[in-house]
């Protein structure tokens, strides 16, 4: 007979928030997990079964209750064909958070996320000597190595983008802006690992807005949102940078925080979620929020477009094909605006893959825990994107973009990927920015 009391389990998720799933199965054919093994548990109805088994004391969170959870992308297709509006994300994100306390992990993955979560994603320094020790091995060839000997995971490592050279990691340096009214005016949040491994993305982004008559604003300090932790189990430390990342931007209430990374505008725009029982930080959560916008939707808005248009030229790209990101399209529920901005350079070709919402197995730090399944994901959208005949893949997202980097490396393809940001820079007539 099972010892565990249901108090304990009703601690892993909110019971009620189970019972708004009506276990209709539209939401079995979208899960990528699911199509991989058709286990009922690797679909997120099935996980909420278990998720509502757990907390009404029926089961215990044991290793197959933890495999079942660990290993959801959280892409959040489900929630965009969910006819009921359940809020899975929120269910996931509490209950590894709560297994993180009743089923501890092994003493060496406790240590790597010490480290990766509590010192180096917060810190602008960690992050710059973690990425110069992993140039450093890519320089040696240490990481081909790794290939070779750890398997599946020590090639997801070795298709890692190469670490750019130092002088291109660099924060963004922008002039202080010049006086004038707010609404010019917008923060670029730089990211964590941005600055270092895109680099150039940033300075794309700035240098689009610039062509659209925006000043951008950075903030040197600040390093990371959270979104990481998050995800993984981490909600203390979630909290903590998100009181940071409010800390950070709040003072200029009215100018709104523009985000080149989905994974991270979708997190951010979810702050509130963190500090429900918190009514001091929940409203200047939400004060917070209400301002995050992705770079495309803000773009995409007709008194910043219209003037981008006039300074766009043809396009350097090649025929194009956006793959939405997940935590853009299903996260924040933003499609149309990267095609209308890629549609708005002149001449440009742009085709559609044939499923740009499915999941391309990247999902954060999912590609180096599940190297195998993150693959097979990646191979359909690989296919997808030769059969589409377009030349260059375009994201809106660093983790997407390092995975289909690494996948057409992989493949020997001549094929590039680019942020939309870059493809639009490019774009730009001479002076024009």
């Amino acid at each position: 007979m099972s010892t565990f009391s249901k108090e304990a389990g009703a601690a892993l998720i909110e019971h009620a928030l189970s019972l708004d799933c009506i276990h209709c199965g539209l939401c079995l054919h979208t899960c990528p997990t699911y199509q991989l093994t058709g286990n009922e548990s690797a679909s997120p109805r099935g996980r909420i079964h278990l998720m509502r088994a757990e907390a009404e004391g029926r089961i215990e969170p044991d290793h197959g209750f933890e495999e079942a959870m660990d290993s959801c992308l959280l892409c959040l297709r489900c929630e965009s064909v969910c006819p009921a509006g359940v809020s899975f994300e929120s269910m996931m994100e509490d209950c590894r958070d709560g297994l993180d306390s009743v089923r501890p992990k092994g003493w060496l993955v406790r240590v790597v996320r010490r480290i990766g979560f509590g010192h180096i994603l917060p810190s602008r320094r960690g992050i710059r000597l973690a990425l110069g020790a992993l140039k450093l091995a890519q320089v040696l060839g240490l990481t081909r190595v790794a290939s070779t000997l750890l398997g599946a995971r020590g090639r997801a490592l070795g298709s890692l983008p190469p670490v750019p050279p130092r002088a291109e990691r660099q924060p963004l340096n922008l002039a202080a802006p010049t006086p004038g009214s707010e609404s010019s005016q917008a923060w670029l949040m730089e990211g964590c690992v941005m600055p270092e491994l895109f680099g150039r993305v940033n300075r794309a982004s700035a240098t689009v807005l610039a062509a659209a008559g925006v000043h951008c604003r950075t903030h040197a300090e600040h390093t990371c949102c959270g979104a990481l932790h998050a995800h993984n189990g981490d909600l203390t430390g979630a909290r903590e940078l998100a009181r940071s990342t409010i800390i950070a931007f709040e003072s200029s209430a009215r100018i709104p925080v523009v985000i080149n990374s989905a994974g991270c505008g979708s997190h951010m725009k979810e702050y509130p979620r963190l500090f429900s029982d918190d009514p001091e930080w929940l409203e200047r959560a939400r004060a917070f929020s209400s301002r995050v916008v992705d770079f495309t939707e803000f773009l995409a808005a007709p008194e910043r477009l219209n003037p981008l248009k006039s300074r766009l030229g043809p396009s350097q790209s090649g025929t194009l094909a956006f793959d939405d990101p997940c935590h853009l399209c299903h996260g924040q529920g933003v499609r149309s605006a990267p095609r209308t901005l890629l549609a708005s350079i002149p001449g440009a070709e742009v085709v559609e893959l044939e499923d740009p919402e499915a999941c391309c197995g990247s999902a954060g730090i999912h590609s180096m825990l599940r190297p195998e399944d993150s693959s097979a994901l990646l191979a359909e959208k690989l296919e997808d994107l030769e059969r589409s005949g377009a030349q260059t893949l375009v994201t809106a997202n660093p983790g997407c973009h390092m995975q289909w980097a690494g996948g057409l490396t992989q493949a020997n393809s001549p094929k590039q990927v680019q942020h939309i940001a870059e493809v639009l820079a490019q774009a730009l007539k001479p002076n024009a920015s």
